[in-house]
């Protein structure tokens, strides 16, 4: 049997008692009113699944119980009747949110099947509410974490930045949060009831991004069988977080621009633009400028998107905010909560360099976690790798120093960082604190490529 709560508001008695029976023998509960003031009042005190009203009633007609029904719960559908198959109130009704309209010569069934359509749709938007309030309640668990000077200049500039629609580029390497950091501006921002809607540019062929993105129309490309709806149409009303967007084609880098210009797409295949009403933030941990000018990516482009420049800094550049994050992972990998690490363990953790950052971080403290039952770990449970680090024999002996020029010093060093990276110049032009530009440079002055 079906399950629902119905209100019936029609002036006619005879009305309200057909469309009762014929909705109880389905097993909805239903109440008849034939004042649409009445039923108004008592919409204040009781919540209904479905109203189904008719359009022309005196003292107060169906257009305006519409709008009492939305503005005491929006998520209620409402299906207007009419005795009369009126195209211009149809459309007056439908732009002010009923759900349909029917006519009061329609057949039962169709009556029937308009119901349960109506009643499937607001267990879906419920369903909805719900979800979104867990990702929030989720996201709250999955807050950035620090204190440091670093992380509050980040922080008083996502408190700045998240309640304006501007376009946001967020710099940082590979582990250090950018996405969350994407997901704190969303849901700091008047679009926070609205979708977040992620997706990392260079994981996917240039081919597919696009389809993703943007989009496709029936018969556009070889197994393209129906029309597909693009992650920026589905991110209308909200935040698109474009990960690693500097992996972008030229192709694709041109589509994005004319989002950010025009605020409209156009699907693959397609002819008509569709306007979005999207918020971009994108991410990358990349040298933009550098791929700028190399002819990676498009000058245009990166002015578009480096409206609010943010930097997440590496997290060996804000180790005071190892403790914290090591609790945090602690609690929420503990079944008690009550894990804790002496600190000559912690001493270990927080000397060490982090490459992966943060994500790295939590990564070896589950290891921890599960590797070992006791409450209390300690120096010899944290990995080898990060135990020994800092022993191994430096490039530049200190009875050399003397004797060797700044520019010999500097050419050693960079060779020493290099090494450690694996000639990773992205990394190495972080850890040295300048720009992959400035890097490349230094390695034709001194013959040091590979």
């Amino acid at each position: 049997m079906a399950s629902g709560k119905i209100m019936i508001i029609d002036d006619e008695e005879s009305m309200c008692q057909f469309l009762s029976i014929m909705l109880r023998k389905e097993g909805f509960d239903v109440q008849t009113y034939t004042s649409g003031r009445v039923a108004l009042e008592k919409l204040q005190a009781d919540s209904f699944d479905l109203v189904i009203t008719d359009i022309h009633m005196p003292e107060m007609d169906g257009l305006e119980v519409l709008s009492g029904v939305k503005e005491s719960d929006p998520t209620t559908p409402v299906v207007i009747l009419t005795a009369y198959a009126s195209l211009e109130t149809a459309i007056e009704a439908v732009n002010r949110g009923a759900f349909h309209y029917l006519t009061k010569q329609a057949k039962n069934e169709e009556i029937k099947m308009v119901v349960k359509k109506a009643l499937e749709h607001r267990r879906l938007r419920k369903e909805n509410r719900f979800l979104k309030k867990q990702l929030r309640i989720q996201h709250e668990t999955k807050k950035m974490i620090g204190k440091s000077p670093m992380m509050n200049e980040v922080f008083d500039l996502v408190a700045r930045a998240a309640p304006t629609d501007s376009t946001m580029l967020i710099h940082g390497e590979s582990g250090t949060g950018k996405e969350l950091i994407a997901k704190e501006i969303h849901y700091a921002s008047k679009r926070a009831d609205g979708p977040f809607v992620s997706i990392n540019c260079g994981a996917l062929p240039e081919t597919l991004l696009e389809s993703e993105l943007f989009g496709h129309v029936r018969g556009s490309f070889t197994g393209a069988v129906k029309d597909k709806e693009g992650l920026f149409a589905v991110a209308c009303g909200g935040t698109f977080f474009l990960d690693e967007v500097g992996d972008c084609s030229p192709a694709i880098q041109v589509k994005l621009l004319r989002v950010l210009q025009e605020r409209e797409i156009i699907p693959v295949g397609g002819t008509r633009p569709i306007d979005v009403d999207v918020r971009v933030v994108a991410a990358t941990n990349a040298d933009l400028e550098l791929g700028i000018e190399e002819g990676r990516f498009r000058a245009d482009l990166y002015y578009r998107l480096n409206v609010i420049p943010l930097t997440l800094p590496p997290l060996r550049n804000r180790k005071d905010d190892i403790p914290l994050l090591v609790d945090h992972f602690l609690k929420s990998l503990s079944a008690n909560g009550e894990r804790k690490l002496t600190p000559d363990a912690l001493e270990l953790l927080t000397q060490y360099d982090w490459p992966g950052n943060v994500r790295e971080l939590e990564n070896i403290v589950e290891r921890m976690v599960i590797l070992n039952e006791k409450d209390v770990l300690e120096g010899d449970d944290v990995p080898p790798r990060i135990r020994n680090f800092g022993n191994e024999p430096v490039t530049v002996e200190d009875q050399d120093l003397g004797s060797m020029s700044l520019q010999d010093l500097e050419k050693q060093h960079l060779i020493r960082i290099l090494n450690d990276v694996g000639w990773q110049k992205r990394k190495a032009s972080s850890i040295l604190g300048i720009n992959t530009s400035t890097l490349y440079r230094k390695l034709q002055r001194y013959g040091l490529e590979q």
